[in-house]
């Protein structure tokens, strides 16, 4: 059924949205948080949702399974951080391995005296610098419900941050928008991130968004989607920044919240 959808859209031949009108609510219901997007939005978010379906290709692998609401819960997902950006910004690669849970990984990293190790590790999703997305189906499942975690966002991100060929935190920004006021944002939360997580104290990111300023720019995406009235309380400035880079603003539109304790 999946690898019918680039011919349904990418072929004009057939009317996928009226096919799949009856998929949508269970589609949504996936992903909580997109109940806060006005009408209009979701709309347009169906309609690119589709067309992401028709560009790239989802490759179930180690006998995962997915059924066309699941499909559509992870398109509106990676729609979203390109809603008023164009799926443009998803160029160069094609394909989401989806495997059913957390995956092994292999890769090579170099440690501080320039040796390179080839290193394994258990992921729950991976984005390769012109290559596949490559998702765990339990870990999708676990995200979109408000508390600042997305791995869909997360690896979209990473794919974001690689256009201009570096994954280092730093996507190219838009006319208009400031590189120094983006460096100063991003670097500012970067190391209050790193001292408290050092010191293993409560951080408003994912600590994990301190293994390097790409991951930084990736939790902090997530969050933004996830849970943007969160990011614009503890890290406001990187908010703004993020805001102006996926022109949205999300916390606009949120439930207004009382402050925490």
């Amino acid at each position: 059924m999946l690898a019918r959808w680039r011919d349904w859209l990418a072929g004009r031949r057939r009317a996928p949205a009226l096919e799949v009108a009856q998929d949508w609510p269970a589609a949504f219901a996936r992903v909580p948080v997109l109940a806060h997007w006005p009408q209009a939005d979701r709309q347009r978010l169906q309609q690119l949702a589709l067309n992401f379906l028709a560009a790239k290709v989802l490759e179930p692998v180690d006998q995962a399974t997915i059924d066309r609401p699941q499909a559509l819960a992870i398109a509106l997902q990676a729609a979203l951080p390109v809603l008023n950006l164009g799926l443009d910004w998803y160029r160069g690669w094609h394909a989401l391995v989806l495997y059913p849970d957390e995956f092994r990984s292999r890769f090579e990293e170099v440690d501080e005296a320039g040796v390179v190790h080839q290193v394994e590790d258990w992921r729950s999703g991976e984005s390769w610098a012109a290559g596949p997305l490559i998702l765990s189906l339990a870990e999708v499942a676990a995200g979109g419900q408000g508390h600042g975690h997305n791995v869909v966002i997360h690896e979209c991100a990473h794919k974001l941050d690689q256009l201009d060929g570096d994954t280092n935190g730093h996507p190219p920004l838009h006319p208009g928008m400031d590189p120094v006021a983006w460096t100063a944002a991003f670097s500012a939360a970067y190391r209050h991130l790193g001292r408290r997580a050092l010191r293993h104290l409560r951080t408003v990111l994912d600590p994990y968004a301190a293994q390097s300023p790409a991951e930084f720019f990736a939790v902090a995406s997530e969050m933004f989607f996830d849970d943007p009235p969160g990011l614009q309380r503890g890290y406001p400035a990187v908010y703004a920044q993020l805001a102006l880079f996926y022109r949205q603003d999300p916390a606009a539109h949120w439930p207004a919240l009382a402050e925490p304790p």
